[in-house]
């Protein structure tokens, strides 16, 4: 007979979890209703829903929320698929496997924050190492200001964040490819199957939780990227980059608009839980479909 421990074990951690994410939550939401800046003197005034009808009408918003859109789903999309080839290559039986696992993982281990001042220096118009190594190369005559175009600047934020994730994603790929028994495989080989098809047929349906696991992790990360843009390009070229999470935090603690920036933090959080809902109901229902 199966015994349950009590549900009065479970109060910590959800009276932790109210504090860390509920309160927050509602204070947020509480603010965005309220007007609280310096015209108010930071003293917080009820205006209800004028900060969501401000909302409605900023073009600014609209193309962060198009900005952050986009590179989510290209950065999150590549480190799927790159993280699945390395899980791959880093399953496969070597004597340097041990070492080359560990070395996979450094790029997630480091802070952001470094990473990025790293990536800036390595993208840097006329002392970045990238520069120099494509005229040495001869691929370009003069430096690229890789940075100041807002096109190549979301080129570099990708490339950075692509560099710093995928190892998570590997790492967490390669455990599922770990538990798939190897007699499966040896069986299907027997049936005249190659190696091509036993990845579409074994491999890739049998990985799919933890696909879904790595979508949603870095679906949600991605979405509210602030760190790495923060100390790459600070939102430039004219705002060209700039991220939700990075509009929200300028908005409340350089202009001091704090009813307006919970707005858009109380917003954005709405976005990410609905698009991560989707993806999840998505999953359930392909899942029993299969």
């Amino acid at each position: 007979m199966t015994t349950h421990p009590p549900r009065w074990l479970t109060v910590p951690a959800l009276l932790t979890i109210a504090g860390v994410f509920a309160y927050p939550l509602l204070r947020a939401a509480w603010l965005s209703l309220q007007a609280l800046n310096l015209n108010t003197q930071l003293q917080p005034v009820f205006i209800g829903w004028a900060n969501y009808q401000r909302l409605w009408g900023d073009s600014r918003f609209w193309g962060d929320l198009f900005n952050t859109s986009v590179f989510t789903i290209t950065s999150v999309s590549l480190e799927l698929v790159l993280g699945l080839a390395i899980a791959l290559l880093l399953h496969q039986p070597s004597r340097w496997r041990g070492p080359l696992r560990t070395i996979a993982l450094l790029p997630w281990v480091l802070p952001t924050a470094v990473m990025a001042l790293g990536w800036a220096w390595i993208f840097n118009d006329p002392y970045g190492v990238w520069n120099d190594w494509l005229q040495q190369l001869g691929w370009i005559a003069a430096p690229i200001n890789w940075l100041g175009n807002p096109g190549w600047a979301w080129l570099t934020l990708v490339a950075a964040d692509v560099w710093k994730t995928t190892p998570f994603v590997a790492i967490l790929l390669l455990a599922g490819r770990q538990a798939i028994p190897e007699d499966l495989y040896e069986a299907h080989r027997l049936e005249g199957a190659t190696a091509w098809q036993s990845f579409w047929q074994i491999t890739l349906p049998l990985l799919r939780p933890q696909l879904a696991i790595a979508l949603l992790f870095r679906s949600a990360q991605a979405f509210g990227l602030f760190d790495l843009v923060k100390v790459m390009t600070g939102g430039g070229p004219a705002n060209s980059t700039e991220t939700l999470a990075l509009y929200a935090y300028t908005t409340a603690l350089r202009y001091l608009d704090f009813g307006y920036g919970a707005t858009l933090a109380i917003v954005t959080a709405a976005i990410l839980a609905a698009g991560l809902g989707l993806i999840w109901s998505l999953g359930r229902s392909r899942s029993t479909l299969s």
